[in-house]
């Protein structure tokens, strides 16, 4: 099938023409048509399918006709990260350069002044994260109330940013009669969930088994020790014809600490993460599309959407701490219908991580080796743990009841415990002396330290009783109780008729010249 029998109008055929693109991928193929009809969909497909297109497409048709009032957009567009709602807008400025449709991208790390500019003067297409869009909403910069399509793209990622509930409140401000596009990789429970809640009678669409990787990307893996890991990425990068390529690590920390090692050993590389401002942030993945950086040592910001044409090679530096990542991560690559080849890099403590993506794709990985690097095998442990959860019993060598079980107790100790006779014996050799000294030794020193810290309290004791013998405190103690209680017959003396002279005297403070006086009788 080609564009040109999807009921799209002749600028869109025609901006996609300049493009180079001629037949549909099969997710634009059956929801093309959907959107125009006006009908909502629920579409699920793997990542590098063509989702964007999917309704960037249709939209440009269905908002052709009409016109935008001040601070009441007519479609709105929620991605979850920055980069995705610049490509989408980039997407629109491409496929609508025959039209004359106003678009605002209202995203995190941008001034406000620029986009409240461009609201005020009215915006046919409006894409924003939710974040941004939720601010501006309560300053009073923008209303809801006019939307005429709205999408959700990339729904289970905004599930694992904690956007849901962002996107509820959004949801909650637009008005009943619309059309809603909900667009996901995966379909958790929860995603569905929610495109019952926000969809009506939706056209649901699934061209790939939900969260499998593209056929055109070939896998491997190595598994190495840690401390080999970035000479087998060195390895990897020399020895593979490695056009461009994203470098996935799970700590932002790391990634600056892998792209100075890369840069020491003379490859280009750059850094991509989600606490680099804005601003930095686009300047980089924007160089990386130019050609200027080669290598991108990446967070799963980059994991998401992001499409660069003609990526070669997905480095998984870091097994994924969730299976769906791998599939987003090397979907960057083979993208559009060509080949790609992605790579991970696990170490022995990444067996329950590398077993998850196993069982999500229904596939095993290839194993591969590198010269000179030693390769090291996944623990079995949490293979035998995952047949047991099946319901089976694991080696069927394994001796039954007690000793079966005190078998298992041995593998959940502590390594300490499990320590050979000759290591214990050798620790034991470096502990401190004291801590070795004979028995008898041990209890006279505890019983001198009894001793010893009860002779105070003992000693107290005895100053107190002496203290409550002593005679004169007795004598001290009766005086003070007889003149407590004959104070009140005690009649009251005063002076009579006989003053002192002192009292007699002015209190005015004396002058120098009443001094002189008293000097001079007295002389």
């Amino acid at each position: 099938m080609l564009f040109s029998e999807l009921g799209l109008g002749p600028d869109v055929l025609r901006a996609i023409e300049d493009k180079g693109y001629t037949q549909p991928t099969p997710i634009q193929e059956q929801a093309i048509p959907c959107v125009l009809q006006r009908r909502d969909v629920l579409g699920c497909a793997q990542t590098g399918t063509g989702k964007t297109a999917s309704f960037t497409l249709p939209m440009i048709d269905i908002l052709a006709s009409g016109r935008a009032r001040a601070r009441m957009p007519r479609s709105l567009i929620l991605e979850p990260t920055r980069e995705l709602a610049a490509q989408v807008a980039e997407s629109f400025e491409i496929y609508g350069k025959y039209h004359k449709l106003s678009m605002a991208l209202l995203i995190g790390g941008e001034t406000f002044t620029e986009q409240v500019k461009k609201l005020d003067r009215g915006v046919d297409v409006l894409i924003a994260t939710p974040g941004r869009l939720i601010d501006l909403f309560e300053r009073g910069n923008i209303m809801l109330n006019d939307i005429k399509v709205f999408v959700i793209d990339e729904a289970d990622r905004m599930l694992d940013m904690g956007f849901i509930p962002d996107i509820e409140r959004i949801v909650s401000k637009l008005p009943k009669n619309r059309q809603t596009l909900f667009f996901s990789a995966t379909m958790p429970p929860e995603i569905r969930r929610l495109a019952d809640a926000f969809l009506t009678e939706p056209l649901e669409i699934s061209v790939a088994p939900p969260a499998s990787p593209a056929e055109t990307v070939t896998q491997a893996m190595v598994v190495v020790h840690e401390m080999d890991k970035r000479k087998a990425l060195r390895h990897l990068l020399q020895t593979e014809d490695v056009k461009n390529a994203f470098i996935f690590c799970n700590r932002k920390r790391d990634i600056a600490v892998l792209q100075k090692s890369l840069e020491r050993h003379g490859f280009n590389a750059g850094a991509l993460h989600g606490d680099m401002v804005q601003s930095k942030r686009t300047e980089t993945l924007e160089r990386f599309k130019q050609g200027e950086i080669t290598l991108l040592v990446c967070s799963d910001v980059a994991a998401r959407g992001i499409d660069v044409q003609g990526l070669s090679h997905v480095f998984n530096f870091d097994v994924p701490l969730t299976p769906d990542d791998y599939v987003h991560r090397i979907g960057r690559t083979g993208r559009a219908g060509k080949q790609g080849r992605a790579f991970m890099l696990a170490t022995p403590d990444d067996t329950k991580l590398v077993n998850a993506i196993t069982r999500l794709i229904k596939r095993e990985i290839p194993m591969i080796a590198i010269d000179g690097l030693e390769t090291a095998e996944l623990s079995e442990e949490e293979s035998a743990s995952r047949s047991r959860g099946r319901g089976g019993r694991g080696n069927k060598s394994e001796p039954r009841g007690r000793g079966g079980r005190d078998a298992a107790r041995e593998e959940r100790a502590p390594r300490e415990e499990r320590a050979p006779r000759e290591e214990r014996a050798a620790r034991d050799e470096r502990a401190p002396r004291e801590d070795r000294q004979p028995r008898e030794e041990r209890v006279a020193r505890d019983e001198r330290t009894v001793r010893e810290d009860r002779q105070p309290r003992e000693s107290l004791a005895a100053a107190e009783a002496r203290r409550n013998n002593d005679p004169r405190r007795d004598r001290e103690r009766d005086r003070r109780r007889r003149r407590d209680e004959d104070e009140d017959d005690v009649p009251v003396i005063g002076f009579g008729d006989h003053m002192p002279a002192f009292m007699l005297r002015s209190a005015r403070p004396r002058r120098a010249s009443d001094t002189a006086g008293d000097a001079a009788q007295e002389g």
